[in-house]
């Protein structure tokens, strides 16, 4: 068989310009004045620009050699058989931080999920109760359940009270009383149509043992006026400086009648309860010196009427009204004013 070389000017479609990697339809101009992300970097060491004979190695290992096209618009074949052009557009990408090559065709295959460097898949932090033990969340279960039933006790209990006369009041009347008394009675004292227009001071004095065998009186102490003090100015005042003298009054005055006898059961528990009461607020006024006692106590109300408003053409008395009640012997247990 003959043979003979065969010049590169006689191949059909070759010719002595590069070829070009531009896509076809791309005018004259352009070609011969590329953009600036399209001129070709200086050649390498073989001719060949850098990068590129890589991927004509790559190319021709999977697409065969280069092969010239008519009118030069056919170049050689890049890896998944794309074209030069689209391959170096590419790796411009990658190298800008742009999307991932398979991103590039909408046909290709999805990207591979990221896998979880140490292998474990986070768990979102557990809140509130479920993040307590077992042990605890059964506390925390039986503590609401106790707290559920007696709130709902005492609504019950408060219901029966204010309720008119029922048979449950009629057989339960001394649980219901021995539950809501003296705390937490229900009046209408603050409401028209008779709202409580006076001031009403409890005052105490009592007869003091001295350490030398003596007997003193001491004076009246305002108990009243001391609660007031503490209150005012005071933006979270104490349930004790706001109503535990004056609920032990009015407990003793709905268990009693003007001469003070007792109208119930209940009035030996109201003089007990204002007793040891007033003892202990003694105690505290520090009315006992060294070595002294208690004997006896006396406990009255004073009476003031409030003062009408300017516009009005109401006349009241001002002078105070006292109701002195009879002296009480303090047990033994009570004297110091402490345990009281």
């Amino acid at each position: 068989m003959d043979t003979y070389d065969e010049k590169p000017e006689d191949r059909p479609g070759d010719s002595d310009a590069p070829v070009s990697r531009l896509p076809a339809g791309v005018a004259r101009d352009e070609r011969e004045n590329p953009p600036a992300d399209d001129v070709a970097p200086a050649p390498g060491p073989d001719g060949a620009a850098p990068g590129e004979a890589g991927r004509t190695a790559d190319a021709a290992g999977e697409s065969g050699p280069v092969s010239g096209g008519a009118g030069g618009d056919t170049g050689a074949s890049g890896p998944d058989g794309a074209r030069p052009d689209e391959t170096g557009e590419v790796a411009r990408l990658m190298e800008r931080g742009g999307p991932v090559p398979g991103a590039m065709d909408p046909h290709g295959p999805p990207p591979a999920p990221v896998a979880d460097p140490g292998g474990v898949i986070p768990v979102a932090p557990r809140r509130g109760m479920a993040a307590l033990s077992l042990r605890y969340q059964i506390a925390a279960a039986l503590a609401l359940a106790v707290v559920a039933v007696a709130a709902c006790v005492h609504v019950g209990m408060v219901f029966l009270h204010v309720a008119p006369s029922n048979t449950l009041t009629k057989k339960h009347g001394r649980a219901i009383d021995d539950w809501i008394y003296p705390e937490f009675e229900q009046n209408w004292k603050l409401f028209a149509p008779n709202p409580l227009q006076q001031n009403i001071d409890v005052q105490v004095r009592a007869e003091v043992l001295t350490a030398d065998g003596g007997v003193r009186t001491t004076g009246w102490y305002d108990l009243s006026a001391l609660d007031g003090a503490a209150i005012h100015g005071n933006p979270l005042p104490s349930h004790s400086q706001q109503n535990e003298l004056r609920r032990a009054w009015d407990f003793y005055l709905g268990a009693h009648d003007t001469a003070n006898r007792p109208s119930g059961l209940r009035g030996a528990l109201s003089e007990d309860y204002l007793r040891r009461l007033v003892v202990m607020r003694l105690g505290r006024e520090h009315a006992l010196g060294r070595g002294d006692s208690f004997a006896r106590v006396q406990v009255r109300s004073s009476t003031t009427n409030v003062p009408p408003p300017r516009w009005s053409d109401e006349k009241v008395s001002r002078t105070p009204v006292y109701r002195e009640l009879p002296w009480w012997s303090v047990p033994e247990s009570e004297r110091s004013g402490v345990n009281a």
